[in-house]
């Protein structure tokens, strides 16, 4: 079963400094079909103007991860943290027993990001964070693991049974993905269009997917799109 969440029916909110976009309930904008998607929470594509941005403020048991679409941030954390992001490098933090930080966009380009949050496997964690870099040549033409449990093939580790990949797509290409029996999707399609499993998508929407035994992903434009494995 493959139902798709359009981008147009986003929650969107505009502050000037900051046009954002959630594809689940969050902050102000609530719907009680769309409050998350099995451990998946909180999908927000964000546009932040230059030195502009969210100064420090607190978390706690959630799985937090940053996948930069254009431009930089940078991020500073009461663990001691002080890192930039770029377009190929994928963050995450955990907040467990609580953390507070700060994602600024320092810099003098729009900030182009999606904040992503995931429930973890249990509350009251050690508070950590990793950042990793994933070559364009690693994801092209197919998923690459970007997250994971267990830290697989190089892969930043998350406290939950979830599996996020990353690809992206020429014109014309596809990416096939082998979802296990029992297993759900979710597909977030960060720019560009095409179909998938024959169904079209866009930049912006999201995908549920369930009871599918195989996934493939055709590019019509160049895709750049998301893909997490779930229990």
């Amino acid at each position: 079963m493959i139902s798709v969440r359009n981008a147009e029916e986003r929650g969107h909110a505009n502050h000037g400094w900051l046009d954002t976009h959630h594809t689940f309930s969050f902050a102000d904008y609530y719907d009680p079909d769309f409050m998350g998607f099995r451990s998946l929470r909180v999908i927000n594509e964000d546009t932040v103007a230059p030195n502009r941005g969210f100064g420090m403020h607190p978390h706690r048991d959630m799985e937090i991860i940053t996948y930069v679409l254009g431009g930089k941030v940078e991020h500073r954390d009461s663990m001691g943290t002080e890192a930039v992001i770029k377009p190929g490098e994928v963050q995450r933090m955990s907040a467990g027993t609580g953390v507070v930080h700060s994602e600024m966009n320092n810099f003098g380009e729009p900030l182009h990001m999606l904040q992503i949050w995931v429930v973890p496997n249990e509350k009251g964690l050690k508070p950590g964070y990793e950042q990793k870099a994933f070559d364009a040549k690693e994801r092209q033409g197919r998923f690459r693991v970007v997250a994971s449990p267990d830290g697989r093939e190089g892969s930043l580790t998350v406290h939950q049974d979830l599996v996020l990949h990353g690809t992206l797509l020429g014109a014309g290409e596809k990416a096939e993905y082998a979802l296990a029996p029992g297993r759900h999707a979710w597909v977030q399609v960060a720019r560009g269009a095409g179909t998938l499993n024959g169904v079209k998508v866009k930049a912006g929407d999201g995908v549920a997917v369930s009871a599918e035994d195989t996934l493939v992903l055709t590019a019509e434009t160049p895709v750049e799109a998301l893909l997490f494995d779930m229990a």
